[in-house]
């Protein structure tokens, strides 16, 4: 089956509704008798819920993202690709709803309003071996800024 992809160029990005990434645990915990407890890790590829808001500003995008939602993803139970807003930028995620969608909502007589679930295919962090380099990772920004004033695009 081909890969299905958000329709960026006719909906815009969700919003987070309250900014909460939920990842599912990687481990396995089991009490002990003696009251400690043992843990180890069970997978390293874990999907993470989100929270997320659409507001469509006309009717038309509403009624499409409905009949995407119904046709493309087979009333969500398909894994698409969406560029969602994480720590690591603005990204591409492949993506899952949890569950329907919760809409449509009229906003102040003329935004449709949707909300919903989805879960990203794995956490939304940076490949390991970043963590050889802290000062890369935790200064990126002075990087960032640094690259763009000494080598600006021409």
């Amino acid at each position: 089956m081909a890969d299905i992809y958000y329709p960026h160029d006719y909906l815009p990005l969700p919003l987070q509704s309250d900014l909460s990434f939920k990842p599912v645990s990687p481990f396995l915990r089991t009490n002990l008798t003696s009251g400690r407890a043992r843990q180890r890790r069970l997978y390293t590829s874990v999907p993470t819920q989100v929270p997320l808001k659409w507001f469509f500003k006309k009717q038309g995008m509403a009624q499409y993202f409905e009949a995407w939602y119904r046709d493309r993803l087979t009333d969500g139970e398909s894994w698409f690709y969406m560029k969602v807003k994480t720590p690591l930028g603005v990204e591409l995620y492949k993506c899952r709803f949890t569950d329907i969608y919760e809409g449509p909502m009229l906003l102040a007589g003329k935004f449709w309003q949707y909300t919903a679930t989805i879960e990203l295919w794995q956490r939304p962090i940076i490949s390991p071996e970043w963590t050889d380099f802290p000062d890369f990772v935790v200064n990126n920004d002075i990087i960032d800024r640094a690259m763009n004033r000494e080598w600006p695009e021409s």
